[in-house]
């Protein structure tokens, strides 16, 4: 997810925000060293589900990637998916034996001991190449391009995916990464599981007296890099079906992130902050949180109502986002005794 996040901000004009931005390729964001923990429920295993008995890939298969391509699949063997939602959809496919390598935002226990192909949050060309891959999976934020060329220019097949900002876009996703495996019927039964679970999750959300404003922060510690979601994060579909409104789209903010200011969160003034758990630790847990520009003025500071989710999670838009629709619904009404059953 920070991969997505600060490839987006490269393409913003010149200024703050970007050199913020590109501090995230040099610097990590482990927590400080006697912080407090996160906010939010007890872990659960970071896992996926495969679908069983896996599928047999019935190849080769053409589709037309959204670069404009029209990508031919003729081998399933060595499948190289380039952040960790598209890795999250070929596992869940039950392709997961025939994955061989990870980029840093794959973070669920199945690919742990696969070998990383991303240097900071950027595609090694070299270390794709190396693992002679038969099929490789990128989206638009993919970067850099000249790695991505590179890929294609040594003969692999590289599909172009839409990068995901809402529920909408998990269904295509996961028929479009089905289709070019060559296992459209196994994609067809993961759309159909995802889809209703999404819809027994957002079935557990009970009336709520109003929606509370959410505000979607993104916070590296170590970079200081703090910024405010807008229209454009990502986060906002999640917050919605949540039962919240997201609060940096109600303040005006057309984009994807701004820097995060005590004017801009005073403009926000959210019942509630949503980050990762990463960021949120890299500041120092909550009490670190509390400190940042205008945050403790704010309702959601004042109440102390910090929703966490996993960083590998939040915005991969797949097959485990039904868990993180609950998991974010579950920590923001805690304690209100509303919209959560």
């Amino acid at each position: 997810m920070s991969r997505t996040i600060r490839h987006r901000a490269k393409r913003r004009p010149a200024g703050l925000l970007i050199a913020a931005a590109l501090l995230l390729t040099t610097v990590g964001c482990g927590q400080a060293a006697g912080s407090p923990a996160a906010a939010g429920p007890p872990s659960t295993p970071d896992v996926v589900e495969p679908l069983s008995p896996p599928p047999v890939p019935q190849l080769p298969a053409t589709t037309a990637s959204a670069d404009g391509r029209q990508v031919t699949v003729a081998s399933a063997e060595r499948i190289v998916p380039l952040n960790g939602s598209l890795a999250e959809l070929v596992f869940s496919l039950g392709l997961g034996p025939r994955v061989v390598a990870r980029d840093v935002s794959t973070t669920f226990q199945q690919a742990a001991a696969l070998p990383v192909i991303t240097q900071a949050h950027e595609v090694s060309a070299e270390g794709v190449l190396s693992l002679h891959p038969t099929v490789v999976l990128a989206d638009r934020s993919t970067g850099p391009a000249e790695a991505v060329e590179q890929i294609r220019a040594a003969g692999v097949p590289l599909l172009v995916l839409d990068d995901a900002k809402q529920l909408a876009d998990i269904g295509p996703r996961i028929d479009t990464v089905a289709a070019a495996l060559g296992v459209p019927a196994a994609g067809a039964q993961l759309k159909a599981r995802t889809d209703e679970r999404l819809q027994q999750a957002r079935g557990d959300l009970g009336p709520a007296a109003g929606r509370p404003k959410v505000a979607f922060l993104y916070l590296r510690g170590s970079a200081s890099v703090f910024l405010l979601g807008g229209a454009a994060s990502g986060a906002g579909s999640l917050i919605e079906a949540a039962g919240g409104e997201d609060a940096g789209t109600a303040a005006g903010l057309t984009g994807d992130f701004t820097p995060l200011t005590s004017e801009a969160l005073v403009k926000a003034a959210p019942d509630a902050i949503l980050v990762m758990s990463k960021g949120l630790e890299s500041v120092g847990g909550v009490d670190g949180l509390l400190k940042l520009p205008g945050v403790a003025q704010t309702p959601a500071g004042l109440d102390r109502r910090i929703v966490s989710v996993a960083d590998g999670k939040l915005l991969s838009y797949g097959p485990r986002t039904p868990e993180v629709l609950r998991s974010i619904a579950a920590q923001l009404y805690a304690g209100t005794g509303e919209g959560a059953r």
